[in-house]
């Protein structure tokens, strides 16, 4: 469906709107699930008593495919994501997809889509999803025993319209992203929460997106985990279930170690970020690593460094793609090839 973008490289449509031409689905029944197969993108069939359509019982993961320089196609750390996924099913009290099954599908649909995988800098983007299916309108109290698990694909671009270029982020203390417990849950309602204020944060103030410090503790934006950066340093939230443990965030962390920065995975309150005099990036498998040039703090704008996005920041983005598009050594074992 997108061959002609992506055979140059070029996505032009928003992220996520262009559809690969094959998927990979399994169901599950009373917990078990059954195999996968290939088959044409298509609508998906759902009873309207589905458990998801009511409950909320759905989660998913998204990770991307990238061509090398070489030409051989590479998922990026496909064992984190199938982690992180099952880790997601569990919280949301879903049948736990077993992790070969998982990890099968995402190959597949990579290999069913091989010729979609763009060019650079563009990517497959995979998002598996995992949707409860028990017809049971009665069930707010009882789990989905039986579940619809997909991979589908899209051939992508950047992010953010207009490339790399320094985001403005509206600095909110008093809502959280998402509800606390449910945190580090992939699950769409944790995304829901946080649409109507990053809505009204670009109405009001043009920003790109919301970052979230509740009660003055800085967390993570809407769609990303946030760092601070300087020439040396890293400094970031350190792990807890009150949001997503990302794999970019996890990556851009262990590079930053092996190039001698020191990082700091502790609390970080608004007042140091605003005073902070380095880089701030967005990290995350849709956003990369994106520079932050702007926070917007109770109404009034405070540049980030000098505003642009710093060279920490583009340094660590471009060893990130070096990786994934087979440019340097992987020398963490974070890329699977995929062949058709």
């Amino acid at each position: 469906m997108a061959e002609e973008s992506a055979a140059s490289g070029s996505i032009n449509l928003a992220f996520g709107t262009v559809a690969a031409a094959n998927m990979v689905v399994a169901t599950a029944t009373d917990g078990e699930y059954g195999p996968a197969t290939v088959r044409p993108f298509a609508d998906l069939t759902l009873h309207p008593f589905a458990h998801a359509l009511h409950y909320g019982s759905t989660c998913f993961e998204g990770l991307k495919a990238h061509r090398g320089v070489d030409g051989v196609v590479r998922i990026f750390r496909p064992d984190r994501h199938v982690a992180r996924m099952r880790r997601t099913a569990d919280l949301v009290q879903l049948p736990v997809p077993p992790a070969d099954l998982l990890d099968a599908m995402i190959v597949d649909a990579v290999a069913a889509n091989l010729t979609e995988v763009p060019e650079p800098p563009g990517a497959l983007y995979l998002r598996p999803m995992l949707l409860g299916t028990d017809p049971n309108i009665g069930a707010a109290a009882s789990p989905s025993t039986s579940a619809l698990l997909a991979v589908v694909a899209s051939p992508v671009g950047d992010y953010f319209a207009g490339g790399v270029r320094p985001l403005s982020l509206l600095v909110e203390t008093e809502v959280p992203r998402t509800t606390p417990q449910f945190g580090e849950a992939k699950a769409g309602a944790n995304y829901l929460m946080a649409l109507g204020i990053t809505r009204r944060a670009r109405a009001e103030h043009g920003c790109d997106q919301v970052l979230f410090a509740p009660g003055g503790s800085v967390q993570e934006t809407g769609a990303a985990n946030f760092l601070l950066l300087d020439d040396g340093r890293v400094v970031t939230r350190a792990l807890d279930a009150t949001f997503l443990h990302g794999v970019t965030r996890d990556s851009v962390l262990t590079m930053a170690r092996d190039r001698g920065m020191t990082v700091e995975e502790r609390d970080v309150d608004v007042d140091e970020l605003l005073a902070w005099q380095g880089e701030a990036a967005l990290a995350g498998t849709a956003a990369v690593l994106s520079g932050v040039g702007t926070l917007v703090h109770r109404g009034v704008p405070h540049r980030v460094g000098d505003g642009q996005v710093g060279p920490t920041t583009l340094a660590l983005r471009e060893g990130l793609a070096d990786v994934q598009r087979g440019r340097t050594e992987d020398v963490h074992g974070w890329t699977r090839v995929v062949t058709g």
